[in-house]
């Protein structure tokens, strides 16, 4: 199918354009590519890396959120993070 938009240079507000299901199961996840904000299906907890390596736990994030940071790494349960069902958006 093509893209009319694929032409066009991506601005920091632009919707994602590639998606990644976050598996935590077997220990920390990090995205193949910089994700662009990161959405929580399940409620919880979630610690994650940015670009400038800080490390930062986000409480009580709600079901159904979309997280406006971007991420380079997700913890896994033993680093803290409870949340589920998280999609990084690229």
């Amino acid at each position: 199918m093509a893209d009319a938009y694929g032409k066009y240079q991506r601005a920091v507000s632009d919707p994602a354009t590639a998606l990644e299901v976050v598996d935590i199961a077997g220990g920390n996840f990090t995205p193949t590519s910089v994700g662009r904000a990161l959405y929580v299906g399940g409620t919880g907890d979630v610690v994650v890396d940015t670009p400038d390596s800080t490390n930062v736990k986000l409480a009580s994030v709600p079901a159904g959120a979309i997280l406006p940071v971007r991420v380079t790494r997700v913890y896994a349960a033993a680093g803290g993070t409870t949340a589920s069902l998280m999609v990084v958006l690229a």
